[in-house]
């Protein structure tokens, strides 16, 4: 599966204004929502259920929100650039500016950590970061996800 197959051109967000976790993880659910057709409610459920487990903040001011969603018919990634770092209960403790939410079928499986581990590869890659980080416009941030993009 590549990154193309989980995120489509209007699951980017170039420039999300939040002031807390809870906020951006509010804002993504909204997202998410529209685009696999679930309940934001639900799609919020999930993702807070996964935080009280510990922080998706993976550091380096990167953090992968995920959670599997019964009945869903394929894994769905929203991708956000924050127009200003947050605080995330992060691994090292940074503010997390660059968050990558994936939603998964519950029967997902090694898709699901495949995924994750290949989104967080991505983001991690201090050029590709770099280039999220200063990507104005959703078109842009698109181009410089897929460019990275790979099979999974």
């Amino acid at each position: 599966m590549a990154l193309t197959d989980l995120v489509v051109p209007q699951a980017v967000v170039p420039s999300l204004r939040v002031n807390s976790k809870k906020q951006a993880l509010q804002e993504l659910a909204t997202r998410a929502a529209a685009i696999c057709g679930r309940s934001e409610r639900e799609v919020l459920e999930v993702l807070m259920q996964r935080e009280r487990l510990g922080s998706t903040g993976i550091g380096s001011g990167i953090a992968i929100p995920h959670g599997k969603l019964a009945k869903l018919e394929r894994l769905f990634g929203v991708f956000a650039r924050l127009e200003r770092p947050i605080d995330f209960d992060a691994l090292d403790g940074q503010p997390v500016d660059l968050l990558f939410l994936l939603l998964a079928p519950e029967a997902a499986g090694a898709d699901h950590l495949k995924a994750l581990a290949r989104i967080a590869r991505l983001l991690r890659d201090p050029e590709i970061a770099q280039k999220l980080r200063e990507s104005r416009d959703a078109e842009a941030l698109y181009a410089v996800l897929m460019s990275g993009s790979g099979e999974m």
